[in-house]
């Protein structure tokens, strides 16, 4: 009798069968990024700001998780659709971050670039402690889950990164004044550097309690962190401007290798600040400001129209594919509901922070301010308004779930996802009606901060009677700080714009001088369109008389 012989499993089938779920996987992001960007049109065309872009793809990211979550899809897939904070923070936020910094418009960012690291830096300092503190004081008091003072001030970090890409979205819709333009924007963009360096400090304090680390220490160790990133990602940005500059690679035939580089660097700024131990996020957002006014010049017209539309695209994607790929996740993930009082108190205590953090440096700023130049109230408040959560808080929580105690970390996590889907949904789908209540839309460029653009760069220096008061004497130590920025502007246009560039005069006089040489060419289209036209009209004219003529003469 033949002895049954038991065959092996094929792995074959079992790698067909995996690699099957991959391609449904992939299939079904590209259909949902499809669907985004289409219905994104959409509501932009109809100007149906209830429903912003962000929050029409974060609530199809929840839709199709919640029905993957409910079938038997789910364990097939999920592996494809897991939010992995590596992939986030190697893959899909530096194109968004550089595109921030490379596509900041120069003068009114530096107009106010006081004001911005104001409430970027300081305010994003206030916002962590104040947050932390509250969150740590309502466990005390048994109002919420209690965490370590530490675990509180990591959950403060994390949350005051803000992703105001609603409010931006409908200030370009419905125009606005473009000092608050750059306020939100630039507070945004530097404000998400900061919360990574804030928590990842705190993280290290945490991992490290044992060694009694004092306050100065930590806070030595975070401005090594923020500035030697700067100084990495500064350094990457005049090396390229060098580089494209005198290499000689705008010519026809080394056009193609002329755009790689131009796209390899920014990455290449990233990737050395993380492995130096620093933040490649602060890097390479100080790498597309430097490239973008140095760099960028000394391409050839056809790479600047390739590398313009290339980041344009790739930071559209990435960010659109954030939100949709967060969405997913918050639905297949599980979630930790028992503690509705924390998430409910943390929900009361950012709105406090961020309060905390907009008025309170508003009000220094004003302080140093000449009067044309005060924040007002009502932009205050759309500067409070426009703290939305987004993927950066979302992907630092899902981080703290590794980083701290189990229990403690996912009650982080499902708060943070209950704030980021509420401001997103929710508070992002009521901007457009809150941002018209408070008069912020519709300015253009006028408006008490519209004027800063006149005389010295875009910046009107204050004037300070002779006789000041001893509590002036900080107004007049900032006026000199405003004289050396003025110096810095005569600098960068003097010395650092013809050493690092190409040009030999000012950049935005040169861009001024090519826009008016395209409006001149228009004109001069439209101008022989015209005479064409009426050259056309003048014939239909003569074959109407003729045909008249031929007409009267036949009724003779």
């Amino acid at each position: 009798m033949p002895e049954l012989q038991i065959s092996p499993p094929d792995p074959a089938g079992s790698t067909g069968k995996e690699q099957q779920a991959a391609g449904v996987g992939i299939l079904l992001q590209i259909m949902m990024l499809v669907l985004s960007f289409v219905l994104g049109h959409v509501l932009r065309r109809h100007k149906f700001y209830y429903l912003p872009e962000a929050s029409a793809s974060l609530l199809i990211g929840l839709i199709v998780g919640g029905l993957a979550n409910i079938s038997n899809t789910e364990t097939n897939i999920r592996t494809w659709f897991n939010f992995h904070e590596e992939f986030f923070f190697l893959f899909l936020l530096p194109p968004i971050i550089f595109q921030s910094g490379f596509s900041l418009s120069p003068k009114p960012f530096f107009s106010n670039f006081g004001a911005i690291v104001t409430f970027a830096i300081l305010g994003t300092f206030i916002a962590s402690i104040v947050t932390g503190v509250l969150v740590y004081l309502g466990g005390v008091m048994f109002l919420m889950y209690r965490l370590p003072f530490v675990e509180c001030l990591m959950f403060g970090a994390l949350i005051s990164a803000t992703d105001p890409v609603t409010v931006l979205s409908i200030f370009q819709e419905l125009g606005t004044d473009m000092n608050l333009y750059a306020l939100v924007f630039g507070e945004s963009v530097l404000n998400d550097a900061m919360a990574i360096s804030l928590y990842r400090t705190m993280s290290s304090v945490n991992s490290h309690v044992s060694s009694n680390k004092n306050f100065f220490m930590v806070i030595v160790r975070f401005l090594e962190t923020f500035v030697g990133s700067m100084s990495s990602g500064v350094g990457v940005g005049f090396t390229s401007a060098l580089l494209f500059k005198y290499a000689g690679l705008d010519i026809d035939n080394l056009q193609n290798l002329e755009c790689c580089l131009f796209v390899l660097f920014p990455y290449f700024s990233y990737m050395l600040a993380e492995g130096l131990g620093l933040s490649g996020i602060v890097s390479i957002l100080f790498t597309g400001i430097v490239m973008k006014h140095y760099s960028f010049s000394n391409l050839s017209e056809n790479s600047q129209q390739f590398a313009a539309a290339f980041f344009h695209l790739i930071s559209s994607l990435a960010e659109t594919f954030v939100f949709i790929y967060m969405g997913f996740d918050i639905a297949m993930e599980q979630h930790s509901w028992s503690h509705v009082g924390f998430i409910f108190f943390s929900i009361l205590f950012i709105v406090v922070a961020r309060a905390a953090n907009v008025f309170s440096c508003a009000y220094l700023v004003n302080l140093v301010r000449p009067a044309n130049r005060q924040i007002p109230l009502h932009h205050q408040k759309a500067l409070w308004y426009s703290g939305l959560r987004g993927a950066m808080a979302f992907a630092l929580a899902l981080q703290s779930v590794h980083d701290l105690p189990e229990g403690h970390g996912q009650t982080i996590f499902t708060a943070t996802t209950a704030i980021v889907v509420l401001t997103v949904l929710l508070i992002g789908g009521s901007t457009g009606t809150m941002l018209e209540a408070l008069q912020v839309v519709g300015d253009g460029h006028d408006g008490p901060l519209g004027e800063s653009f006149e005389g010295n760069n875009g910046y009107i220096a204050p004037s300070y009677d002779e006789g000041a008061s001893s509590g002036n004497k900080l107004k007049m130590r900032l006026k000199e700080f405003h004289r050396s920025a003025a110096s810095f502007t005569a600098l960068d246009r003097n010395y650092l714009t013809p050493f690092f560039t190409t040009q030999n005069g000012d950049e935005e006089e040169q861009a001024i001088r090519q826009k008016m040489r395209r409006v001149a060419d228009k004109c001069e289209l439209m101008e022989a369109t015209l005479l064409v036209k009426n050259a056309e009209v003048e014939a239909l004219q003569r074959a109407l008389e003729l045909s008249v003529e031929e007409w009267a003469s036949l009724t003779i």
